[in-house]
């Protein structure tokens, strides 16, 4: 495999790492941990095989590693953050915020799901391999966060939409 084939794929693993962790320099570090890995596993990638589901795959075990793994508090010391393309308008860029806000707020497993759909425009058997989870897993997934998604942003908490049955 050529370093041209990786090195492609870095955009993608950069979009996906920042809107998977929200913050710019945990994403890129995600990001080279998650090269790092693969250069150091590179005999175990089988030729023919999509790249860049076996680099999904690589990511979402370390970001799995790492939401297991206790953390230390840190406070980022770099004010300059990344802006996000967006139009001139002023409500347009609240909209994105209040989005990246309701992602937040997703369980990980569903944000993971949904931003491999909507950021990486991955099919869900490309899913399924990336995340090692089966095919039904992916849809009901996909369809919880989906639907988590629209409540938040519609203002309705989880408990609205629970029923007591007696």
């Amino acid at each position: 495999m050529e370093r041209s084939a990786i090195l492609a794929e870095l955009p993608r693993l950069r979009r996906y790492a920042r809107a998977l962790v929200g913050d710019r320099a945990a994403a890129d570090d995600l990001v080279q941990d998650t090269l790092e890995r693969a250069w150091s596993r590179l005999a175990q990638w089988r030729a023919g095989s999509d790249l860049r589901a076996w680099l999904f795959s690589i990511m979402h075990n370390l970001r799995v590693d790492q939401l297991r793994r206790p953390g230390l508090s840190t406070v980022a010391i770099d004010d300059e953050e990344c802006q996000a393309p967006s139009r001139a308008t002023q409500s347009d860029r609240l909209e994105v915020g209040d989005l990246e806000a309701a992602l937040g707020q997703l369980p990980e497993e569903q944000r993971a799901v949904l931003l491999l759909v909507a950021l990486e425009d991955m099919s869900y058997e490309e899913i399924a391999g990336a995340l090692a989870i089966p095919l039904g897993t992916v849809m009901s997934r996909l369809s919880r966060g989906r639907e988590r998604l629209r409540q938040i942003l519609a203002g309705r908490s989880s408990s609205s939409i629970l029923r007591v049955v007696r």
